[in-house]
């Protein structure tokens, strides 16, 4: 007796998986849902914080890094020129600081820079979060 299954045989375990997925409490849809709308709206909000603080930490930290050197570079320049020009350009020159420290937090234009590359790959993390996030809607 040589048995071969049927079709029906063969799609009853599909069948049988559909109709479990189907029969899942409304609730159950309704707070998965409700999950994953609250983590896009997070991801998505990170994201867009560090896609708007990271340009302005990477530019303001790099303008700081080289406005001594660009005002080191005049100051060899205005020399031979004006004795009292080559002061001030000095006196601003030293009023440039290395670091500040506001509210115990020490900002240099090292770390600054560093800052908005690090926003910028955590924007671009948000931006793939949120993304699998809106997927599992």
């Amino acid at each position: 007796m040589d048995h071969t299954p049927n079709r029906a045989d063969a799609q009853r375990p599909l069948s049988f998986l559909s109709n479990a997925q189907s029969s899942s409490p409304l609730g159950l849809k309704l707070a998965r849902a409700g999950l994953w709308s609250i983590c896009y709206f997070v991801f998505y909000f990170i994201q867009q914080l560090a896609e708007l603080f990271a340009p302005l930490l990477l530019i303001a930290g790099v303008a700081w890094k080289a406005l001594p050197v660009l005002i080191g570079a005049v100051s060899h320049v205005s020399a031979s020129a004006d004795p009292q020009a080559r002061d001030a350009i000095a006196n601003v020159a030293s009023a440039i600081p290395e670091q500040l420290t506001m509210a115990g937090h020490t900002l240099t234009a090292s770390g600054m820079i560093w800052d908005g590359i690090l926003l910028m790959g955590l924007a671009a993390a948000g931006a793939t979060l949120a993304t699998l996030a809106g997927r599992n809607m």
